[in-house]
């Protein structure tokens, strides 16, 4: 039992709250098809994000009494309800870049690549903020799966009109973030968002499942044969659609199938370390896009 499955008021923190925002206004919720459906953007207090750096991000091995400082932290409540009110009326949280869009298509220049993924890409902006300038888009929102991807895919890449987009997705579909589903679910929904960016004349890189021995948030699942099973068919997919894959899983994978400990204060996302090694892995691949 890993020490975030034996305090769950915080499983969900872990999938993604590192991304996760306070409500600064509040404005009448719109009804119906309107032209501006989404609310304000949201901005998360700067001692949270400190706070969020500190316990995943910088490496280190979390204590029970980080979750402790979690739990004391005022904004947590607030930011997990603000979370629940928006995702129950925007499912695929289409809203969730609505504003940072915008204001890339006011840019003179289209974005080089856009990152379109989960946690593990919006802790990536976190863990490596450097990364992600000169024409490169982090589209990560913690806890998704695949076919909430796939709904946003539009708006948070095709609109944008990038040269790549990067594609990582997975762990969430294996741990059953929406609900049950089906290999050939999570299949069709990469294959369908592989086939809207060619459609549209942007470079595909799909990225392989980062390993992980359990999740907190489902201490039940054991998930080290599923995700090997689903990078072997991201692996051979790529081939057959001539998109570029990344093996990430490779290069972080412990001896029994796990997110090694020095590369991840949690067993699940990557720390500032992972992250290295995904960008060195990477980084090589979006040579070739315009700057």
């Amino acid at each position: 039992m890993t020490l975030a499955s034996r305090h769950p008021r915080f499983r969900l923190l872990i999938i993604g709250v590192l991304g996760s925002a306070l409500a600064q206004a509040q404005a009448p919720e719109p009804v119906g098809m309107v032209d501006q459906p989404c609310p304000p953007p949201l901005e998360q207090p700067a001692e949270l994000r400190a706070l969020l750096s500190e316990l995943f991000i910088e490496p280190r091995a979390l204590s029970a009494a980080d979750f402790e400082r979690l739990a004391r932290n005022p904004d947590l409540a607030a930011i997990n309800a603000e979370n629940r009110k928006r995702a129950a009326r925007d499912w695929a949280a289409v809203c969730r870049y609505h504003s940072a869009n915008l204001a890339a298509l006011r840019a003179r220049e289209a974005p080089r690549v856009v990152f379109m993924g989960d946690s593990i890409t919006e802790n990536w902006v976190l863990a490596d903020p450097g990364f992600f300038e000169h024409g490169i888009l982090g589209r990560g929102i913690g806890g998704q799966t695949s076919p909430q991807m796939l709904v946003r895919f539009r708006a948070d890449v095709v609109a944008l009109h990038p040269n790549i987009v990067h594609i990582l997705a997975g762990t969430n579909d294996i741990a059953g973030n929406t609900g049950p589903n089906s290999p050939e679910d999570f299949k069709g929904h990469i294959m369908s968002m592989v086939e809207i960016a060619q459609a549209n004349g942007i470079r595909v890189i799909l990225g392989s499942i980062p390993p992980a021995a359990g999740f907190s948030w489902r201490p039940e699942l054991k998930p080290v044969t599923r995700i090997a099973e689903l990078n072997d068919w991201l692996r051979d997919y790529a081939a057959r659609a001539k998109v570029e894959f990344v093996d990430y899983h490779s290069a972080l994978v412990g001896s029994a199938g796990e997110l090694r400990a020095n590369l991840s204060n949690d067993g699940v996302h990557p720390n500032r370390d992972g992250y290295a090694i995904m960008r060195r892995l990477v980084e090589p691949k979006l040579a070739s896009a315009p700057r």
